[in-house]
């Protein structure tokens, strides 16, 4: 029933691996690693597709989801659970959705993802809807899990975005938005968190990361939405802040500790105003720092 996907195949390369030295075999797998990369580098062009679509959807008041079984759903539960420590997001704004639930996170429950009910029944307990984005992951594009929540995704007519690991996949069909990472097969065979796993780290990390970017919480390649909660963030928002403004770093850590924000202390320092027009500026901008110091060249 599987022995045609490609997630199923053996890997010729791996096929003695029991029989080599440690060092042999770790090489073997470094071997295989190294053409995770290339795999994602071919699929550029469809996860721009996507990042784009999703940015339309949350400048709209939609929420990205991500929704999976196994080491994808604990792979799309991770990129969500960073984004609000990384962007200053709200919780929901980015939510992965794991079947098993929780529980599953630690203690593999691999049952739950044939039951095609159970994720479109999970989908609308977070209140999923026709202004959000739905992105499916299945290394081998047919979990059955995944796949009910996609048809529930377009019935409710919200962007869909499916990641797979094998051509044609019927995740790929199913989807809007199909990314198709084609690793090959893993070494140990239909070992998904291996090769599968890692290229689709890569992607959720591209998604998130560009769709932050597009959506202004980022400031060249710095992490201006950066909330100073504790002493190390305190100390790399205010090197934000004294890079961008060109400010000292005593100045900078001042205007943080008075904002408790870096993009207000940037405008503060940059274009000479009090707090309350930086964050009247910024909101003006819609909260886009880059637009927010345009105004410096035309004063």
């Amino acid at each position: 029933m599987f022995r045609h996907l490609l997630t199923e195949q053996r890997n010729p390369q791996s096929a003695s691996i029991d029989t080599l030295s440690t060092d042999e075999l770790l090489r073997v797998i470094n071997a295989e690693d190294a053409k995770v990369a290339a795999a994602v580098g071919r699929e550029i062009p469809a996860i721009a597709r996507a990042v784009d679509a999703i940015v339309e959807r949350l400048e709209c008041g939609g929420r990205l989801f991500y929704i999976g079984a196994g080491t994808s759903g604990r792979l799309g539960v991770l990129d969500a659970a960073e984004c609000p420590p990384t962007y200053n997001v709200h919780h929901d704004l980015v939510q992965g959705i794991l079947a098993g639930g929780e529980k599953a996170l630690a203690r593999a429950t691999e049952a739950s993802e044939d039951d095609p009910a159970a994720g479109a029944r999970d989908l609308i307990e977070r209140g999923f809807g026709p202004k959000d984005a739905l992105t499916g992951i299945a290394a081998s594009g047919r979990t059955p899990y995944v796949l009910g929540a996609i048809r529930q995704a377009r019935e409710l007519g919200a962007l869909t975005v499916g990641i797979s690991c094998t051509p044609d996949s019927e995740l790929s069909r199913a989807v809007d938005l199909p990314i198709e990472l084609l690793v090959g097969p893993e070494v140990v065979t239909g070992s998904t968190r291996m090769k599968a796993g890692t290229a689709t780290k890569l992607v959720l990390n591209m998604i998130s990361t560009g769709t932050m970017i597009r959506l202004g919480y980022v400031c060249g390649n710095l992490m201006v939405n950066v909330q100073p909660r504790n002493e190390k963030l305190r100390d790399r928002a205010a090197r934000i802040v004294a890079e961008i403004a060109g400010v000292s770093y005593e100045r900078a850590a001042a205007l943080v500790d008075e904002t408790k924000q870096v993009k207000a202390a940037v405008v503060m320092a940059r274009l000479g105003v009090g707090r309350e027009e930086a964050e009247r500026r910024l909101a003006a901008a819609g909260g886009m720092l880059s637009k927010a110091l345009q105004s410096e060249k035309a004063g």
